[in-house]
């Protein structure tokens, strides 16, 4: 018996991206269950959010937008930010009744028949016109390989797995990455850790000022260059580098950051550089990034010889039936409700351009 499910569209994924791609389709006449599904492989409502550590407090979030159509007012920022955003995000979901299906587990896209799409998940095959795809990057942290990494004694982990800094009391912590992250981490960890150690491949780049809306859509630009070439994607954070605020500035004067060049291998007992220096430690903390979990996409061979999806907007470049949203330039609180909204524009036009042709018995 087929139980294959038909829809106009299916959107994966129901963190910002997902979330504002369905208020979308909501708002312009696609009824959810009838004409769109989303499927989200988390237990609950929060997308990425849920999973942050408890010192993260709303108040230390950067940059935090509002989903389309229902500001988030009146948050405790002393408040963890993965209470206050997955309530958000649930009270969201229920508010426009967007009918969010989990925990599905997509496990591949693939051509189906008609000009249609089969989504593979845990919850059956779903055959739909047109994709969304977003499902972000906290499911594929990038862990870096390097010599003597399985002879450490101690502990490693990475930024998805960070419990907060006073599970490092009385250690000696070397933190790897340069980013957001890893200094926030750093900066926690300092106050109880017996030692920190701030490890990056290139030396941190600080902005002084305000990052006004002129230099985060140069920022932005640059991201979407690399993804029109079919590169893998930069986060937008890497391009802006690291505002120069009170906190940081504390930080550099303390001597917590205080940056040494990347190791050249780990030893049992730490991390060692060619010219002989040495660093003994318990724990190594990979605050090295994440990359984008289109694994599932695979099947539609839709990445470029530079590892990436080339991308027009949302709009996969090789398959104009499978938009990316939060992917790239999008990959930003206010990207995504941005490039929701421009996906869903996009598949309107596709789907009244091309009739629906009938399945194959």
């Amino acid at each position: 018996m087929n139980n294959t499910r038909e829809v106009e569209v299916v959107v994966i994924g129901a963190g910002q991206a997902g979330l504002s791609s369905a208020y979308h389709l909501r708002r312009t006449g696609f009824e959810p269950e009838r004409d769109f599904v989303v499927l989200d492989h988390s237990p609950g409502p929060g997308g990425a959010w849920q999973f942050r550590w408890p010192s993260l407090t709303y108040g230390k979030v950067h940059g935090m937008h509002s989903l389309p159509g229902m500001e988030l007012t009146d948050a405790d920022p002393e408040r963890p930010s993965s209470e206050v955003i997955t309530e958000y995000f649930a009270t969201y979901e229920r508010t426009f009744d967007l009918r969010v299906r989990r925990p599905v587990d997509v496990r591949a896209v693939r051509e189906g028949d008609g000009g249609r799409l089969l989504v593979e998940t845990s919850d059956g095959t779903w055959s739909t016109r047109a994709l969304i795809n977003a499902t972000g990057t906290w499911d594929r942290p990038f862990w870096p390989r390097y010599r003597g990494q399985e002879t450490f004694r101690g502990r490693q982990l990475h930024t998805a797995q960070y419990p907060g800094p006073e599970a490092f009391a009385g250690r000696r912590v070397v933190v790897v990455g340069g980013g957001a992250s890893g200094t926030q981490h750093l900066l926690e960890i300092a106050r109880y850790a017996a030692a920190t150690t701030w490890v990056t491949r290139r030396p941190p780049v600080y902005h002084e000022g305000p990052f006004t809306e002129e230099y985060g859509r140069a920022a932005v630009a640059l991201v979407e260059e690399r993804v029109r070439r079919g590169l893998p994607p930069q986060s937008v954070v890497t391009v802006t580098g690291l505002p120069l605020n009170d906190t940081i500035r504390q930080g550099i004067e303390d001597g917590i950051l205080d940056r040494r060049p990347m190791f050249d291998r780990i030893t049992p007992d730490g991390v060692e550089w060619n010219d002989g220096r040495r660093v003994d430690a318990d724990v190594i903390l990979w605050a090295t990034g994440f990359r984008a979990a289109i694994d599932h996409l695979a099947p539609l061979r839709l990445r470029e010889p530079g590892g990436g999806i080339r991308v027009d907007g949302t709009r996969a470049v090789a398959d104009p039936r499978i938009h990316l949203v939060g992917y790239g330039p999008s990959a930003s609180t206010i990207g995504a409700n941005r490039a929701g909204r421009a996906a869903v524009r996009d598949i309107r036009r596709l789907l009244a351009a091309e009739p629906a042709e009938p399945v194959a018995a």
